[in-house]
C-alpha cells in the first residue's frame, strides 16, 4: 500500500456509493489501516478517542487544534480511504475556522464537521452541554465555506442543541446551518427513537448525519439498514472499537501479569502483524533502491 501518494475519492462520491456510510473511528494510523483491510470505505477521526488514545483524558475540551491535527496527519497518511475529522468548534473565531480548514485540506481530509457547543465544548453524548448563539455558528460556517473555496471539502454542520434547548430549536439552527452554507447537517446526542424519526422526516433527502456511543451513549442502536431507511447517510460510531479495544488489552495484561502464554487463538501471529503493516512494500523498496556499505 503506498498511501502517501493514492487520490482518495470525494465525501460526495463516498455518499453516493454508499448507502448509508459506516464510519468508524479510528484513533491512530494501525486502527486506519485495519478500517480499510476491513472493508468499510471511509472513516471518522474523532475527538472522544483522540483524547483517550493521546493523553488517557476525557473528551472535555482539553486539546486543540495543534496536538489533534498532528495526529490527524499521523492517521491519514496509513490509509487511502475519505476520512472525516472532528474539528470541535474550530477553535476559536472565524480566524481560526479558516486557519483550521485551511490546514486540513493541506493534510488531505475529506469531509470535517464543526460544532455549535459553546466553552468548555465536551462529548456530545455527555450532559450539562451550552450552545452558542445560532448566529455565531452561522458566522463561522460562511467562513468555512470561503476558506474552502474551490476545494473539495466536505463541511458538515453539528449542533447539539437538543439537550439544552429542544428538540424544535435544534432543528431551527440546522435548518440555518444549511441556508449558511453547510453541505450536510449533523445531531448529536439524539435522545430515541422518535426524535431519529423526525429528524429524518425534516431533513430527507439532505446529507444527514448522527453517531451512536454503544455501550453508554444516548443515541439508541439500529441497525445500518434501519438507519437508512429513516434518511440518515452518515452514521459515526466513536466508541465501538475503542471499548472493546479497551476491554481486550485489559484483559491481556491481566494474563501477562498472572504469567500466562499469549492464547494464539485470540491473537495474530507475526506474519500476519508484518503483513498489516506492509512489510513487503519496504522491503521492495529497500532492493530497489538501496545501496550497500562496507
Amino acid at each position: 500500500m503506498n498511501s502517501i501518494t493514492a487520490e482518495r475519492i470525494t465525501w460526495k462520491q463516498l455518499l453516493e456509493s454508499e448507502k448509508p456510510v459506516l464510519l468508524p473511528v479510528a484513533h491512530d494510523a494501525l486502527t486506519a489501516r485495519l478500517i480499510e483491510r476491513t472493508g468499510f470505505k471511509g472513516f471518522q477521526i474523532g475527538g472522544f478517542a483522540l483524547s483517550a488514545s493521546m493523553h488517557a483524558v476525557p473528551d472535555v475540551d482539553l486539546e486543540h487544534f495543534g496536538e489533534k491535527g498532528m495526529a490527524v496527519r499521523n492517521i491519514i497518511g496509513a490509509s487511502t480511504l475519505p476520512v472525516m475529522v472532528d474539528a470541535d468548534d474550530g477553535y476559536g473565531d472565524v480566524k481560526n475556522v479558516t486557519r483550521t480548514i485551511q490546514e486540513y485540506i493541506r493534510m488531505g481530509v475529506s469531509a470535517l464537521f464543526i460544532e455549535d457547543q459553546k466553552l468548555p465544548i465536551k462529548c456530545g453524548h455527555m450532559g450539562d452541554k451550552h450552545v452558542v448563539p445560532s448566529e455565531q455558528m452561522e458566522d463561522k460556517i460562511k467562513a468555512a465555506v470561503h476558506a474552502r473555496g474551490r476545494q473539495e471539502l466536505f463541511l458538515l454542520a453539528r449542533t447539539d442543541a437538543i439537550e439544552p434547548e429542544n428538540l424544535r430549536h435544534a432543528i431551527k439552527r440546522a435548518e440555518k446551518y444549511l441556508k449558511a452554507g453547510a453541505d450536510g447537517v449533523y445531531f448529536d446526542g439524539i435522545a430515541d427513537k422518535k426524535q431519529l424519526e423526525e429528524i429524518g422526516r425534516v431533513f430527507k433527502g439532505v446529507p444527514l448525519a448522527t453517531s451512536i456511543l454503544e455501550n453508554g451513549g444516548k443515541t439508541p442502536w439500529l441497525s445500518p439498514e434501519q438507519m437508512g431507511a429513516l434518511g440518515y447517510t452518515m452514521i459515526l460510531y466513536p466508541t465501538t472499537l475503542l471499548f472493546q479495544l479497551v476491554f481486550t488489552l485489559k484483559n491481556a495484561l491481566g494474563n501477562l501479569r498472572a504469567g500466562m502464554p499469549l492464547p494464539k487463538d485470540q491473537a495474530v501471529d507475526m506474519d500476519q502483524f508484518l503483513d498489516i503493516v506492509d512489510l513487503n512494500y519496504w522491503k521492495e523498496i529497500e532492493h530497489k533502491f538501496g545501496k550497500s556499505f562496507e
